[in-house]
């Protein structure tokens, strides 16, 4: 019975970890002309969008791209993000951690 406890208090302390992980994914991305930057939590949620003031001399149909682009990119690191987080918990219920 003392082991089935130690193994639910471990099981338990893993999904707090894993909860906690995901809580402080961020995804950050800065366009390689530097004009734009983007964070985004852990779900893919804009949190956080920089233009710089050079931005205003791009022509109009550049600029929602290069916004655009630079989001997806933050989205697509938070994302790997995410997914080490959910790897190691798997990982902990597996025996395979790391």
């Amino acid at each position: 019975m003392d082991a089935l406890v130690a193994r639910a208090t471990r099981r338990l302390e893993d999904l707090e970890t894993a909860l906690d992980g995901l809580q402080q994914v961020r995804g950050r991305a800065v366009s390689v002309d530097g004009l734009v930057s983007a964070e985004v939590d852990g779900n893919g949620a804009l949190v956080d969008l920089r233009l710089a003031e050079a931005i205003t001399t791009l022509p109009a149909a550049d600029v929602g791209p290069l916004i655009t682009r630079t989001c997806a990119e933050a989205a697509h690191a938070a994302a790997e993000q995410r997914a080490r987080v959910v790897e190691t918990l798997n990982g902990a219920f597996t025996g395979q951690a790391g």
